[in-house]
């Protein structure tokens, strides 16, 4: 919950002390690893409105609503086994001013370009963070979306962007996540999300190549239906996303948990699936996604 006390603090220092942001950066307090004491790492994830992608389910405008939105991510990132948050530069600096994000693992999303429906929606700019800023502001890495359609030529600036970004994040000794996703369009031109192993294995040998060194690359993937296969690909570490969120949690849960049995992965990224689940409880989906990260890697209380 945010007071409305909370929320006028916040408009006052969005529109006169915006020096407080660089502040808050300078403030915060860092934790000392990305994985916690279990070796895993949970992020809830707030970077979709950024590209336009601002419905869930049936509402086209769920995500629309800031103090909203703000509200739920306050709630997720009260419950300890959430260990961070990854969002765009406005979403990050509304945390910081909130004081949400102390002690908290923070990863900056950096290509938003490809705005949602877009006829350039493949070629995906970086228009967000950029490694710089990242680490100038005290980040603990960037994220950034790598969609890969074979008859889209604007897959290949995209590639060669990511490329980079993975390369000066290693150089600041950052970690990359890079979100490998392989797409076709289908007879009316809509990209389709393609599931299968071999178009998602083929996706992160891909990303797994991406820059000069892979030494700080961790993957974000889809739940497969075959998560050996995919996730057997290579060896760099691993985090499962939410995805769209479907009309049953509890099968995006289980879904979730079959990739978390790989020893490749780590930990979930997730995002409307557990801020806008369809009972609109956050802090239950949030602390049932904990539980199945918990029990997939056989984590102890």
């Amino acid at each position: 919950m945010i007071t409305d006390g909370q929320w006028r603090e916040l408009l006052w220092r969005r529109a006169e002390d915006p020096g407080s942001i660089r502040r808050a950066y300078q403030a915060r307090k860092r934790r000392n690893s990305l994985l916690n004491g279990k070796s895993t790492l949970f992020l809830v994830a707030a970077d979709h409105p950024a590209r336009g992608a601002l419905g869930v389910g049936g509402d086209p405008l769920a995500m629309a609503d800031r103090r909203s939105l703000l509200a739920r991510l306050l709630t997720a990132l009260a419950n300890p086994a959430v260990d961070g948050v990854l969002g765009t530069p406005d979403v990050i600096e509304d945390l910081l001013l909130l004081d949400g994000l102390n002690e908290r693992v923070v990863i900056g999303s950096m290509n938003r370009g490809g705005l949602a429906g877009a006829d350039w929606e493949i070629d995906d700019r970086f228009t967000a963070y950029d490694a710089s800023s990242i680490a100038t502001f005290g980040l603990d890495g960037g994220k950034m979306l790598l969609r890969l359609v074979d008859s889209d030529p604007g897959t290949i600036p995209t590639l060669e962007g990511c490329a980079r970004a993975v390369t000066e994040l290693a150089e600041h000794g950052l970690m990359a996540m890079v979100e490998p996703l392989p797409y076709k369009r289908d007879h009316n031109e809509k990209l389709v999300l393609q599931k299968d192993a071999a178009a998602l294995s083929r996706a992160s040998a891909v990303a797994a190549g991406l820059g000069s060194t892979s030494a700080y690359t961790w993957l974000k993937l889809p739940a497969p239906d075959e998560p050996d296969i995919v996730l057997d690909t290579t060896a760099l570490p691993a985090l499962v996303l939410g995805g769209v969120p479907s009309d049953r949690p509890e099968d995006d849960l289980a879904s979730w948990g079959r990739s978390l049995r790989h020893p490749t992965v780590r930990g979930l990224v997730v995002g409307r699936a557990l801020l806008y689940p369809p009972d609109n409880d956050v802090a239950s989906a949030v602390a049932a996604a904990a539980e199945v990260l918990r029990t997939a890697k056989g984590v102890t209380e």
